[in-house]
């Protein structure tokens, strides 16, 4: 078998794993700000890190995956 047999070659691959590890570190970012006791409210959940950078991040990461996935070579 050579390589125009599989469907994503080398660079696809990195691009898809890429994109994921990207979600992934996206929704470790958002997660967070619990409180111990359930009768008082952390406001730590409305920060920035939480409310606009983690979703852009994991948004990112999806515009990623589907350009690995519809990425076409020039060969």
């Amino acid at each position: 078998m050579n390589g125009k047999d599989y469907l994503f070659n080398k660079r696809r691959y990195r691009m898809l794993f890429l994109s994921i590890f990207v979600i992934t570190l996206g929704f470790i970012i958002m997660s967070g700000g619990e409180t111990s006791d359930p009768n008082i409210f952390n406001d730590e959940i409305y920060n920035f890190r939480r409310i606009r950078l983690a979703p852009l991040i994991v948004l990112s990461g999806f515009i990623l995956c589907i350009f690995s996935i519809l990425y076409k070579d020039k060969r």
